[in-house]
């Protein structure tokens, strides 16, 4: 990407860019999106949601990646989210060395009901945005991480 097509995207010294207003958009939804509102954590809802996402199932080891932890604090949440009935962990019966976490009929009860609390938190923080400009925003910001986690498109 050109330095030409970098700057309106970077703000200027008075404005600031995409990502410091992402971060602080972040902020603002990690700070109202309480365990009430959720009926979880928010790291657990986004573990649902990865499950979700991947059909389902994954391999722990995948977990920390897509979740950014290290193993031993995926292993704690794990034990949180599987005592609640969230999820279920097994062997990998093709390689006995790794754990299959399967989101459970529980989980997927919990995720549809936590992201009924995270609509109201986003209708809250996008409350500025017009319908149109909520799905353009979502349109840009799903084709972005697709990019980065399965490259450009062809």
């Amino acid at each position: 990407m050109s330095s030409d097509t970098l700057t309106p995207a970077m703000g200027t010294a008075t404005t600031p860019g995409s990502m410091v207003l992402l971060t602080r958009l972040a902020r603002e939804v990690f700070q109202r999106s309480t365990d009430e509102i959720l009926g979880m954590r928010l790291k657990e809802y986004m573990l649902l949601c990865d499950l979700r996402d991947r059909e389902g199932a994954m391999a722990q080891q995948a977990l920390c990646g897509t979740m950014h932890l290290d193993p031993n604090n995926l292993v704690l949440m794990l034990n949180e989210v599987e005592k609640a009935g969230f999820v279920e962990r097994r062997r990998d019966p093709e390689d006995r060395r790794r754990h299959i976490v399967e989101l459970t009929a529980a989980g997927q009860r919990a995720l549809v009901r936590a992201e009924r609390g995270m609509q109201s938190v986003e209708d809250e923080v996008l409350s500025a945005l017009s319908q149109k400009e909520r799905v353009d925003l979502g349109k840009a910001l799903a084709k972005a991480l697709r990019e980065l986690e399965f490259g450009p498109a062809e």
